[in-house]
C-alpha cells in the first residue's frame, strides 16, 4: 500500500494541534472483554470453554521479556495467568516474572526451549542471530499491519507456516499482543537524509536492524529496560521502543527530542507466548483450549489498549517539546530497497526463510490490494479533516 503524503508540513501542524486538545489524564481501564477461542485455528464464537469434573492443579512460570513497568506489554502475560485463573477456578496457575528475574529478557525463547520455565511472553524477533526466519513470527520491514497479521495467522495459514518453524526449537505459539504499527525512534539529531544515517548508532530489533546496517548504521540489540541508560550516556545515538505510551514512560524525549515516524521496520509487531512442547503434551485438553482463548483474549485487548492511551501521550510529548518529523523521502527509499535485497538473498540460501517469506509475502500483496480500495481511501479522506 502506498500512502503516498502521508503527512505534508502542514498535516502534521494540524496533527499537533488535534493531539494537545487530548492530552488528558489516563481514563480508568475498561473492563476486558469476555475471552475468544483457540489461536491455533480460525476463532469462532467468543466464548471462554468450560472446566468440568475433577483436573489437576499445574503451576507454570511465564518469564516475560519486558519489565513491569510497562503496564501494557508487559500486561499481556497478567491478562493470560489472570483469565486462565478465573476460568480453571484457581487449578491452572501461571505466575509471570519480569525480564531479568529467571533469565535476561531477551533470553526468554532459550529459557523455555531448554525447560526452564513452560513458557514465556516474547518478540519472536529477538532471535533472528539464531535464525532471520524468527522474523515472521513478529513484524518484518515493510511487512503487513496489525490486522493483516492477525488475518494471517488466524485464517491464512500463518500460525501452521510459524509452528511448523517453531517446531525446531521445542516451543509452540500462540498470538498474545500486538502494538500496532510503532515509531521510528528516537534520535539525539535529525535525518535530514541518508548521509545522517551511515555510522549512526542505534538501538533497533528485529530485521530492522540489518536493513539499518545496509543503510550504513550500527544496529544494537537491547532489552526495553536498558535502552534508557545506553541513550543517556552515549552509548547509542538513536533508539526505537514501541510507541508514545511506551515510550514515555521510558523517558526518551529527556534526553532524545527529535521523534521519527513511522517504524517502517514494525508496521504489526505480534507479540508470542511460547509454549515448552512436552508441558503443552501433558495439559488437559480443558486447560489447552482455556490457554489458548486467554492467549486471543491478551492478543486483541493490548492493541485496543495501546490504540486507547498513545494519543494522550504523544499530545504529552508534544507539549514537552518534542519535534515530530517524518523519516525522509531517501532514507524511506533506500531502506525499502535493502528490505527486499535483504529477502531475495535470504531466501536464496536459506530454505526455512523462503518457506514462509514466499506465502507471506503473497498474503501481504493480496492484503494491501483490499486495503488500498476502502481503509486507506477512509484513512486518507479523514485526515484531512482535522
Amino acid at each position: 500500500m502506498q500512502r503516498r503524503d502521508f503527512l505534508t508540513k502542514a498535516a502534521v501542524g494540524a496533527t499537533v494541534v488535534g493531539l494537545a486538545a487530548c492530552g488528558k489524564k489516563e481514563e480508568p481501564k475498561p473492563a476486558a472483554p469476555a475471552p475468544a477461542p483457540s489461536t491455533t485455528a480460525a476463532p469462532a464464537a467468543a466464548s471462554a470453554p468450560a472446566i468440568k469434573g475433577s483436573l489437576p492443579e499445574i503451576k507454570w512460570r511465564l518469564t516475560s521479556s519486558f519489565p513491569k513497568s510497562l503496564d501494557t506489554i508487559f500486561g499481556g502475560a497478567e491478562v493470560l495467568s489472570n483469565r486462565l485463573r478465573a476460568m480453571t477456578g484457581g487449578k491452572f496457575d501461571i505466575r509471570v516474572f519480569p525480564g531479568g528475574e529467571i533469565v535476561p529478557g531477551l533470553q526468554a525463547l532459550d529459557a523455555v526451549q531448554q525447560g526452564t520455565v513452560e513458557c514465556c511472553h516474547t518478540c519472536s524477533y529477538y532471535y533472528v542471530g539464531k535464525d532471520k526466519t524468527f522474523g515472521f513470527g513478529t513484524s518484518v520491514p515493510f511487512g503487513m499491519n496489525a490486522r493483516q497479521m492477525n488475518a494471517w495467522i488466524y485464517y491464512g495459514g500463518g500460525q501452521k507456516l510459524l509452528d511448523d518453524f517453531y517446531s525446531n526449537y521445542n516451543v509452540l505459539s500462540f498470538a498474545g499482543g500486538n502494538t500496532g504499527v510503532q515509531m521510528g525512534g528516537w534520535f539525539r539529531k535529525e535525518i535530514k537524509g541518508m548521509e545522517d544515517v551511515k555510522g549512526l548508532k542505534m538501538r533497533i530489533a528485529g530485521l530492522g536492524g540489518n536493513v539499518f546496517s545496509a543503510l550504513g548504521a550500527v544496529p544494537q540489540q537491547i532489552a526495553g529496560g536498558d535502552i534508557y541508560p545506553a541513550l543517556e550516556k552515549g552509548t547509542i545515538d538513536a533508539a526505537e521502543w514501541v510507541g508514545p505510551y511506551d515510550d514515555e514512560k521510558l523517558g526518551f524525549y529527556k534526553v532524545a527530542k527529535n521523534y521519527y515516524y513511522p517504524g517502517w521496520w514494525e508496521p504489526g509487531p505480534v507479540i508470542h507466548f511460547f509454549v515448552n512442547k512436552k508441558e503443552w503434551e501433558k495439559l488437559p485438553k480443558e486447560y489447552q483450549e482455556a490457554f489458548q482463548a486467554a492467549a486471543y483474549e491478551a492478543n486483541v485487548t493490548m492493541m485496543a489498549e495501546y490504540d486507547h492511551k498513545n494519543p494522550a501521550a504523544l499530545s504529552r510529548l508534544l507539549q514537552a517539546g518534542v519535534k515530530l518529523q517524518a523519516y525522509p523521502k531517501d532514507v524511506m527509499e533506500a531502506a525499502y530497497k535493502a528490505a527486499q535485497d535483504l529477502y531475495a538473498d535470504e531466501s536464496a540460501k536459506n530454505p526455512a526463510f523462503k518457506t514462509i517469506y514466499t506465502e507471506y509475502d503473497k498474503y501481504r500483496k493480496t492484503q494491501n490490494a483490499w486495503f488500498s480500495v476502502a481503509e486507506m481511501r477512509m484513512d486518507s479522506f479523514l485526515q484531512t479533516h482535522k
